[in-house]
């Protein structure tokens, strides 16, 4: 019984990246993704006008905490009748609904996107291309600043768009994934100072809460990934000692502090941050080898969170 259980839900997993890996994602009014960022749109849209910091701030408490239970319930409902259906619908059905909350190809074909069009000095259109990796303004960015968002982007996206989501999925099965999914999306789009100011700052905080472990966990994958193609990890353990601590985030100077080591560049946002001070500047080389580590991260993870998932067959046993 534990063995069959243990390898329908290892086979969700890796049916799950396949499906990321060769099929395109799914159309946008299907998207669990879309709906979640649609609500949150919406609140913006219903609250935001002429609502003051209270206001704003319990709605986006409701909003960090149902919406995210609200997706999990549905995932639940989902997978409880998959399972009704067989292990076969189960396992099929299952890894399409899993493949939703991460993005393993769309990250990497975004970054490569970026490092092409700055390969060929189209800077243009490299900082058109970093609309799909990040949120700042990149209109007056030049050429090691698009590099350096780009790479950001992918340290980052290594944990919200892929350790995260499985981990959770490890942890609590498809509940867990659409709820750390739905947390996340919400942060990234009114997590943020300024206009979200207090709308946001539930779900920013929430998010930092729910990626303490996977950040971690992904700076370490990060480091055995960088032994792969023989990049200093050390000199990563380095960086990330020192540097971690310089984001706002509690969580995203991990692994962008890591990537910075590897590559052995500075990693810097203007005005926040400059992350391996007394490095290079990245080359547009060194996006395409943030991409050798993220893949290399998704490698050493899949028999990690395979084992956690071992751990929680036997727990509910």
């Amino acid at each position: 019984m534990e063995s069959g259980e243990l390898s329908l839900e290892a086979g969700v997993l890796i049916g799950a990246l396949v499906l990321d890996l060769t099929v395109r994602e799914p159309p946008k009014a299907l998207h669990p993704v879309v709906w979640m960022g649609a609500l949150a749109s919406w609140a913006e849209k219903r609250v935001l006008p002429g609502a003051g910091p209270v206001r704003a701030f319990l709605t986006g408490l409701g909003l960090a905490v149902l919406a995210p239970l609200g997706f999990a319930g549905l995932a639940w409902l989902a997978a409880a009748g998959l399972r009704e259906l067989g292990p076969l619908p189960y396992l099929a059905g299952g890894a399409l609904l899993l493949k939703t909350t991460f993005a393993v190809k769309g990250l990497a074909k975004a970054a490569e996107r970026t490092w092409r069009a700055l390969e060929s000095g189209r800077i243009e259109e490299a900082r058109l291309s970093l609309r799909s990796l990040v949120s700042r303004d990149a209109r007056r960015l030049t050429s090691p600043q698009v590099g350096m968002a780009a790479i950001e982007s992918v340290a980052e996206n290594t944990t919200d768009s892929c350790i995260g989501p499985w981990l959770a999925f490890a942890l609590f099965g498809l509940p867990g994934a659409f709820a750390y999914r739905a947390l996340n999306t919400l942060d990234s789009m009114i997590g943020y100072h300024g206009r979200h100011e207090y709308l946001g700052k539930a779900s920013a905080r929430l998010d930092d809460l729910a990626n303490l472990i996977p950040a971690r966990l992904c700076t370490v994958l990060m480091m055995g990934a960088g032994l792969l193609p023989g990049l200093p990890a050390a000199r990563g353990m380095r960086i990330v000692r020192r540097d971690r601590r310089l984001t706002e985030s509690p969580n995203a100077g991990w692994t962008i502090s890591a990537m910075s080591g590897l590559l052995g560049v500075a990693l810097a946002k203007s005005g926040h941050y400059r992350i391996g001070d007394g490095l290079p500047e990245p080359e547009p080389a060194h996006i395409r080898a943030s991409l050798r580590v993220l893949f290399g991260s998704v490698g050493i993870a899949l028999p990690v969170v395979t084992g956690l998932l071992a751990l929680r067959v036997l727990w509910w046993q």
